[in-house]
């Protein structure tokens, strides 16, 4: 995609989102909590994920939705630890063809430079293998919370910033990007609404991981160019600035969010079809 076709999308898709303002503050998001928009993000997705569920498999998910952690009336989240990213860039360029599949083998081939790439690919694998487990099981209690796992896990996947070393637009000249990205946009909008589709079922959940990577990533010089174009012009990260960014920027949030809740929703449907489609109460 040239940059020129995907910033005449964003035009197109302009006006969907109103902001309101703050300031923001440059940070590193090695080793921090998760913040107020990051767990505003991941409910969105994942209460929009249930409705794109068949009837059986959504009945049970309403049912149970206040026992999930992320949903919970006191709702928890885990640290957003370093693991939580993959930057993918560090490795190869896009369109990412050679990236090897497996973890090892990405080590045997890259060697050091793969240390501290994050491992973002195989939680999300991991988390759907011992989802499918807990669904042959029929452990209500094991099955929501390794959903709930799951689903933080797909949304910070959609999260462009998560996969590229120029994270913070640190090597771009515009330090504490992910901040404004993620931690400041959807605050200003909370009202965000989704529009995934139907859950399908994923023919090779592994593999599906790489094809959420890459429709993920090709939006990264588009948040980057918005960002500088929002800043031009203004002395700093002030309400101006981000009334200017939330704007341009909104529609990539609202298309990343919604395809990450199709994507949860997809997964938690294959792991019930895996397991034989079992009776959840």
């Amino acid at each position: 995609m040239t940059r020129g076709v995907a910033i005449l999308r964003l035009g197109l898709l302009a006006g969907l989102l109103a902001a309101s303002a703050g300031e923001a503050r440059a940070a590193q998001p090695r080793g921090k909590p998760r913040t107020a928009a990051l767990e505003i993000a991941q409910q969105k997705a994942q209460e929009a994920a249930i409705d794109t569920l068949p009837k059986q498999l959504k009945a049970f998910y309403r049912a149970h939705r206040a026992e999930m952690p992320a949903l919970a009336v006191e709702p928890e989240f885990p640290p957003r630890s370093p693991e939580r990213r993959f930057l993918v860039d560090r490795l190869l360029p896009f369109p990412f063809t050679d990236l090897p599949r497996s973890e090892a083998a990405l080590k045997a081939k890259y060697g050091d430079k793969a240390n501290g790439v994050g491992r973002l690919p195989w939680l999300i694998q991991e988390s759907y293998a011992r989802l499918v487990e807990a669904m042959k099981q029929q452990d209500k209690g094991r099955i929501l919370t390794e959903s709930d796992t799951l689903a933080g896990l797909v949304v910070d996947i959609h999260t462009v910033v998560n996969l590229s070393e120029n994270y913070d637009g640190q090597n771009s000249g515009q330090p504490g990007l992910y901040v404004r990205y993620v931690e400041k946009v959807l605050q200003y909008d909370r009202d965000l609404k989704l529009s995934p589709e139907a859950a399908r079922y994923l023919d090779e959940p592994k593999e599906y991981v790489f094809s959420m990577l890459g429709s993920t990533y090709v939006w990264l010089d588009n948040v980057l160019y918005l960002d500088d174009l929002a800043k031009r012009g203004k002395s700093g990260y002030g309400e101006i600035y981000f009334e200017d960014f939330a704007k341009r920027v909104g529609p990539i949030l609202k298309d990343r969010l919604s395809r990450a809740a199709e994507d949860v929703g997809s997964y938690w449907y294959t792991a019930w079809s895996v397991a034989g489609r079992p009776e959840l109460k």
